[in-house]
């Protein structure tokens, strides 16, 4: 991703502070103009003629141009909604039902957006990666730590994933090698067609087949009025706090708050193009990608509260099976539309977190990094986005491969990872060197350090949980 010259007159002139890019990309004296340039320009420039346009209304101009820089918000909040985030909505359901979990979930939507807003701003005012960043502001070490630390995290999320993939199309019997190959085909469609917004499109599409969750939730014929006590009331949690509930709290706060979604949505952002004077829609694009990615998750949720409310085990239930759990409830149609939705999931999650570590890998190594860019001018990008895909879904093929121990654990380590992740996101939105005056005000500071604060406290009672199980039973 190229920095190029801002065209808005409220881009902070100290992001100079900031050392050159090295990536191989156009300089701006360059005479020929790259592809990924030609490209960025010709979206900006639809943006430019849409807020330009005085002939239409002032909500014909808000929605054109709502329509021309969402994308990196919905697919952010959607990418999240993978394969173990959805199989975690559904335990969480079957296993202790709506009272304590619904309004619980909210609450990590709304730590979720939080964070994502920090992210937002940071890519439309500096132009730049997180990893970038990272490794500008803090030094080479901790640029490196940090891509490590997520190619890593990445890469085991890769796998649950195509296993939801997977699992997901085995409720029609497709043969694993067939569904790996398949979503395999699709990833790579996307990415070579040289161009982040039709990627970004084709994505989009893909992301809005999450709503499959919510026929499936209205065929179980939910009490509704156990759904609004639940909102207004938080009921308490079932059988108290023990090691199992909190690995269950710890899982679903890692469908909801993870690393790859601020390396994913900066690097989105900033592939996109956005500006300073873009913030206020790129916000709305991240408050939609929440509220359908929280109305969504909790469909899932209420999919599985029949096997609670009939007491029905859920303890060996695997992937698809919840599937085949929920049939004598919403019948062989609503139990097809929910393995479909795990298809879904772990599709645009796989298409979405492959780019988040060729986002990081290109902007620590100094190489070109943009779906603008075509193969011959950006390979170590496309290596890594195709590369760390295929291994993920080769190691789904893998006979005695540990697949069920790394679904169970991803979420928690997902959770865990992200106290360090949010002191670099608070550091970099509160540096005025790279900010300007869009720094962080106190109460997003605050509520930042809040957020902060519940990852550390849940992650030190999930180390209790494990190292003396007896604490919590």
């Amino acid at each position: 991703m190229t920095q190029s010259t801002p065209s808005d007159p409220d881009t902070p002139a100290s992001r100079v502070a900031l050392a050159p890019r090295a990536d191989g990309s156009a300089s701006a004296d360059s005479t020929t103009p790259s592809h990924e340039d030609t490209a960025r320009a010709t979206d900006r420039l639809a943006v430019e003629k849409a807020r330009g346009n005085q002939r239409a209304s002032a909500l014909r101009r808000w929605t054109r141009l709502l329509w021309l820089l969402a994308g990196p918000g919905i697919l952010v909040f959607l990418g999240e909604n993978d394969a173990p985030s959805m199989l975690s909505y559904a335990q969480t359901g079957a296993q202790f039902g709506i009272g304590f979990f619904f309004p619980f979930i909210v609450l990590t939507f709304l730590m979720a957006l939080v964070v994502q807003e920090m992210t937002l701003r940071l890519g439309a005012v500096t132009h730049r990666g997180h990893a970038e960043l990272i490794f500008d502001r803090f030094g080479p070490f901790w640029g490196l730590f940090s891509m490590i630390d997520l190619l890593v995290g990445n890469f085991l999320t890769l796998v649950t994933e195509f296993i939801g993939i997977i699992a997901g199309l085995g409720f029609f019997h497709v043969r694993p090698l067939v569904s790996v190959g398949v979503a395999l085909a699709v990833l790579l469609g996307a990415a070579m067609t040289r161009r982040y917004w039709t990627w970004e499109r084709i994505v989009l599409a893909l992301a809005l087949g999450n709503g499959v969750f919510i026929p499936v939730a209205l065929m179980i014929h939910p009490d509704w009025h156990a759904v609004g006590k639940a909102m207004l009331t938080w009921g308490p949690l079932p059988g108290g706090l023990t090691s199992q509930t909190i690995l269950l709290i710890m899982a679903d706060i890692g469908a909801t708050v993870t690393p790859w979604m601020l390396f994913f949505q900066q690097g989105a952002t900033t592939d996109k193009g956005l500006q300073p004077r873009d913030v206020p829609f790129a916000r709305w694009d991240t408050l939609l990608g929440a509220v359908l990615a929280l109305i969504f998750g909790l469909a899932a949720v209420l999919a599985t509260t029949p096997l609670f409310i009939h007491g029905i085990s859920t303890k060996n239930l695997q992937n698809v099976q919840f599937a085949q759990a929920i049939e004598p409830f919403a019948g062989h149609f609503g139990a097809s539309l929910f393995a479909l939705g795990l298809v879904e999931a772990g599709l645009v999650a796989a298409i979405s977190i492959s780019a988040s570590s060729a986002y990081a890998f290109g902007e620590v190594t100094r190489q070109a990094h943009s779906l603008n860019r075509p193969l011959r001018e950006a390979w170590p990008f496309y290596l890594v986005l195709f590369g760390s895909a295929i291994a993920a879904g080769g190691l789904t093929l893998v006979p005695g491969a540990p697949l069920e121990f790394i679904v169970l654990i991803v979420n928690v380590i997902a959770t865990l990872a992200m106290p360090p992740a949010l002191l670099f996101l608070l550091l970099l939105a509160n540096d005025r060197a790279v900010m300007g005056d869009q720094v962080n005000g106190f109460w997003l500071n605050a509520a930042g350090i809040g957020v902060t604060c519940i990852l550390i406290v849940c992650g030190l009672l999930f180390g209790i949980s494990q190292v003396f199980p007896r604490v919590f039973g």
